[in-house]
């Protein structure tokens, strides 16, 4: 009984899983496959590349492009696009459900224009005169409180001197691109060129202030080097032949494993059913991007599944056919296969961690769901399989045929 009970968990597991797969939670439709985000690749849009004009500058500085530009493109309502460093000098800009790439690099423009202010809109201070800008915690007498910490050079040093010499009690309205995005108030003259920006932040909006303010001290510029497009109606035609081809090697193996590894390769079928449903889910979950090199590596994935429950049914059928009771021959097979399975899966899975620490773009993509995959199918391999096989034979269906054994 306890067997048959252990059955029905798994198979109304897998049910659940499959229907979170594919209809999802909420309006949203959280887990199901309507809620991954797709790449250009499949869903159209533009692709920029910026490279540095000028000497390769600092991984700060380089930094602190990629948040100018993310401002840029929020401004901008390009809410999912991504920006990406490449090397040590480019940028990678990827817009989706944008057709024409001039459109886009005028969008984001050049390097960003950071302006301090006073109240009558004349220009004290320029952000090329900014050395650093950082978020701080600081004690402003009630406590720790979230800071942006401000250092000038010599000339900035001296125009912010006279600047707040004449302005105190008067705000100091810092501009990035003509967009207001702070307007501190002078409460002292500052003459050694460091100054606090204090004010109602959260860690985060200090943070994000500080990359702004950096972002607009860029010194050098960035230059689009190269620009592409896919248009939606290609990416989708891509992204539909991609998933009718998946489907139809999905449902092959299916049919395969059962005819060959009968009751055997039905359990195997069960949990690679099990493992499509929690690729998905994942991949909603964790609002991965998925490009054609994604869907790749989803089904390199499902291969490598296989290919371990063939490990595993081949050790079980020569235990029986060595004169061991099913019971035993499961048990052995296991045992005898769990090596090999987890060496090939961890020397690929170290693959795609190099890939995803390495690569960008879909490079990333394939490392994200190759890696995903290879955890899932160790997991649906070695621990859903063997529950089921167990339950099976400790159900009482222990004919030798069943499992791809010769003798009854």
């Amino acid at each position: 009984m306890k067997s048959i009970l252990k059955i029905v968990g798994v198979v109304f597991a897998i049910i659940i899983t499959v229907y979170l797969a594919y209809f999802g939670l909420g309006e949203r439709n959280v887990f199901s496959y309507n809620h991954i985000n797709l790449g250009l690749d499949l869903r159209g849009g533009v692709s920029i590349v910026y490279e540095v004009e000028g000497e390769t500058p600092q991984a700060s500085d380089m930094a602190a492009a990629v948040a100018m530009i993310q401002v840029r493109l929020d401004r901008e309502n390009y809410t999912e696009a991504e920006v990406a460093i490449e090397g040590d000098r480019r940028i990678r800009v990827n817009i989706p459900g944008v057709e024409d790439p001039q459109e886009a690099i005028n969008s984001i423009g050049a390097t960003a224009l950071l302006t301090f202010e006073d109240e009558n809109g004349n220009v004290v201070l320029e952000g090329k005169n900014i050395k650093s800008a950082v978020f701080q915690l600081a004690d402003m007498g009630m406590g720790n409180e979230a800071v942006v910490a401000i250092k000038l050079d010599d000339i900035g040093t001296e125009a912010f001197k006279k600047a707040t010499e004449e302005n105190i009690g008067k705000p100091i309205i810092i501009k990035l691109d003509g967009e207001i995005i702070s307007a501190p108030t002078v409460n002292e003259a500052i003459r050694n060129g460091e100054s606090v920006i204090s004010g109602s932040f959260t860690e985060q909006s200090a943070a994000q202030l500080a990359d702004r303010i950096e972002a607009g001290s860029l010194p050098f510029a960035l230059i689009p080097v190269s620009s592409s497009g896919v248009g939606a109606k290609l990416g989708m035609d891509a992204f539909n032949s991609s998933l009718q081809a998946a489907v139809v090697g999905f449902i092959i193996v299916l049919i395969f494993m059962a005819c060959v590894y009968r009751l055997s390769g039905i359990v195997a079928d069960i949990a690679l059913t099990l493992y499509v449903s929690l690729v998905v889910i994942i991949l909603s979950l964790i609002e991965a991007t998925l490009t054609l090199p994604g869907i790749a590596g989803i089904i390199l994935s499902i291969g490598m599944a296989v290919d371990a429950n063939v490990i595993i049914f081949t050790r079980i059928k020569e235990e029986i056919n060595s004169g061991k009771t099913v019971r035993s021959a499961v048990d052995s097979g296991f045992n005898k296969a769990l090596s090999g399975i987890v060496d090939g899966n961890v020397t690929t899975l170290i693959a795609a961690f190099v890939l995803y620490m390495l690569g960008s773009g879909i490079i990333k993509s394939f490392a994200t769901t190759l890696g995903i995959g290879i955890v899932l199918s160790m997991f649906t391999a070695l621990v859903v399989t063997r529950i089921l096989l167990r339950s099976f034979v400790a159900a009482g269906l222990q004919n030798p045929v069943l499992y791809g054994g010769t003798k009854r």
